[in-house]
């Protein structure tokens, strides 16, 4: 955890949580606690009084669990279980008959059971006829562990009910289990959302790459570290305190993270006034600049500027060159070539392609050169990936030497400086045109104090 910018991946602390805690690691083992095989008897003995009470369905006997699929050691007083062993109903509902009309009766679906949160707003409802015939054991209780079992995307995902429904059943595409009540819930649910379920779930899905299935036959035979259950109980408060508190550091990270870009905006904001560092009477004023780089004045004044700086049309300072358009048969596979950048490459981790063709020099950029991607993704870098072919949805832009380069870039970075609200173009795919960027209004302060204004953003950003 990076304690001076509040970056952390909570993900992975949640998962290393979860990890420790299966492993016996999270909390302290109590001797005087009963050991799991002695649960494990009265869990047996309880079912099969049910079952002669016909309160549950009598199940078929599970494989033992040999060595090899213990995946590691755990405390003396654990043992390794199917999860079917220590649930008294796990099951998916029943295929629904919809009733398009009728609210009286909802169902949950995947969409329903999300990882946060099983929200009943988004149920389907059923007909009164089907309503009837459901058994009582399918109406979901307090406790219970929803799983989608069904869907790419949305197989594996659970979650665990701790409100009271009134006669609100799943459906086929969603396991219910209830466990033993000698088993504590929560334990279970954060065993299924450990990176040991989640992390091979390949290894209990079957089903096609379009229709992926967690079968019923996959999560009986689901291997399960058991504690004795005081310990469970111990072991599910604990990772709820962490997860709590997890929650409270990722809403200060969020919090701190919106103040950051704020504070940034205004640095940015304050520098393109003129109000981040003293203007200085002795700095040549941009109105000379102007004269002598042949620069054109802007008649359009967004804001108020020192009266040392200029309003220059920005096209008249700055060069916008457009990279090359390749045809898919030019975008090869082969690093010992150049690269080719593209908007995908800066923004996201696409793959980059190749090029063997040999180009005019403008069309390659190299490091500390200023570029802008103008579609899809908008923004300016000053590049650092050394040589590479620059793609047609950049620009490279080549200021006048009265133009501080990286004074430029942080025009350009504040987008409030560039996207207005008619500078997007396109249906599908939005963009800045060429045009618009050359016309805009650029502030033109000294060179001297483009320098300073450089460099106290530099400060200032490092500080943030």
């Amino acid at each position: 955890m990076k304690t001076n910018s509040l970056d952390f991946d909570a993900q992975a602390l949640r998962e290393k949580i979860l990890d420790l805690a299966m492993r016996g690691k999270l909390v302290k083992q109590d001797p005087n606690d009963e050991p799991a095989s002695v649960l494990l008897e009265k869990i047996k003995a309880e079912k099969a009084e049910l079952v002669k009470e016909g309160k549950i369905k009598k199940s078929k006997a599970l494989p033992e669990i040999t060595d090899e699929e213990k995946p590691f050691d755990i405390p003396d007083s654990w043992k390794w279980v199917r999860l079917g062993e220590i649930g008294n109903y796990i099951q998916r509902g029943r295929s629904p008959k919809y009733d398009k009309e009728s609210l009286d009766h909802p169902i949950i679906s995947q969409k329903c059971v999300q990882w946060n949160s099983i929200n009943i707003e988004y149920a389907k409802h059923i007909t009164e006829d089907f309503f009837k015939k459901l058994e009582p054991y399918r109406f979901i209780q307090k406790n219970d562990i929803l799983w989608n079992s069904t869907g790419t995307g949305t197989v594996g995902r659970l979650n665990i009910v701790k409100d009271n429904y009134s006669h609100v059943p799943v459906d086929s595409h969603v396991t219910l289990m209830r466990m033993n009540q000698f088993i504590d819930s929560d334990y279970i649910y954060y065993f299924l959302r450990s990176p040991q379920i989640q992390k091979n779930l390949g290894d209990y899905l079957t089903g096609t790459t379009k229709q992926k299935e967690l079968g019923l036959t996959n999560i009986l035979k689901i291997n399960i570290p058991l504690p004795p259950v005081s310990e469970q109980s111990r072991i599910a408060a604990k990772i709820a305190q962490l997860f709590a508190l997890l929650r409270k550091v990722e809403s200060s990270t969020q919090q701190y993270a919106k103040l950051q870009t704020l504070l940034k905006s205004k640095v940015l904001d304050l520098a393109m006034r003129g109000k981040l560092v003293e203007q200085d009477p002795n700095d040549e004023p941009a109105s000379v600049l102007l004269e002598k780089e042949g620069l054109k004045e802007s008649n359009e004044i967004p804001h108020q500027i020192p009266n040392s700086w200029s309003w220059i049309v920005l096209g008249s300072g700055a060069k916008f060159i457009n990279g090359r358009a390749y045809k898919k048969s030019e975008l090869l596979n082969d690093s010992s070539l150049t690269p080719i950048l593209r908007v995908g490459n800066l923004f996201t981790n696409s793959s980059y392609y190749y090029s063997d063709l040999k180009l005019n020099p403008d069309k390659y950029i190299d490091n500390g050169d200023l570029i802008y991607a103008w579609s899809a993704s908008f923004g300016p870098q000053i590049w650092t990936g050394g040589h590479v072919i620059y793609h047609y949805h950049i620009w490279k832009v080549i200021p006048k030497q009265i133009i501080e380069k990286q004074f430029l870039y942080y025009f350009l970075l504040d987008k409030r400086n560039v996207i207005g609200e008619t500078d997007l173009h396109g249906s599908t795919m939005k963009h800045i045109t060429k045009t618009n960027m050359e016309h805009l209004s650029f502030p033109l302060p000294p060179l001297s104090e483009q320098k300073r204004i450089v460099k106290k953003i530099n400060f200032l950003l490092e500080i943030l």
